[in-house]
């Protein structure tokens, strides 16, 4: 149990870091940098890289941004083989609709709770 969260936190930690040199390193925006990382999980996972690694770290892998281009991925490649064509259009989304409404949700329910300020 300890070693599964260890795992999780080492690996989900470098994936920031990461993200966070090439945000020092280069003039790439922040905005940039997550679309990137969507892509590569997508095509890390097209490629069968990205599985092992979320085997071995689970949520590490699977929360970070990288994880929602996994998720398109992984549903897009399970709908294509039981739908066919018309699961490239639907299966990302059914995979990772469970997610995006979480982030709706609760960004909205921070929108009710807080002050907004100008700058």
């Amino acid at each position: 149990m300890l070693y599964n969260i260890f795992k999780a936190f080492w690996v989900g930690g470098l994936l920031c870091v990461i993200a966070q040199i090439i945000i020092d390193k280069t003039k790439l925006t922040p905005a940039r940098i997550m679309v990137s990382y969507v892509v590569a999980g997508a095509f890390l996972t097209l490629i069968g890289v990205y599985d092992p690694i979320v085997k071995y770290a689970g949520a590490g892998a699977t929360v970070p941004i990288i994880g929602f281009g996994y998720s398109l991925c992984k549903g897009a490649v399970k709908a294509v083989s039981e739908k066919g064509l018309i699961g490239v259009m639907t299966g990302g989304i059914t995979a990772t609709a469970g997610g995006i409404t979480a982030a709706i949700l609760f960004g909205f329910l921070a929108a009710l709770f807080s002050k907004p300020r100008s700058k």
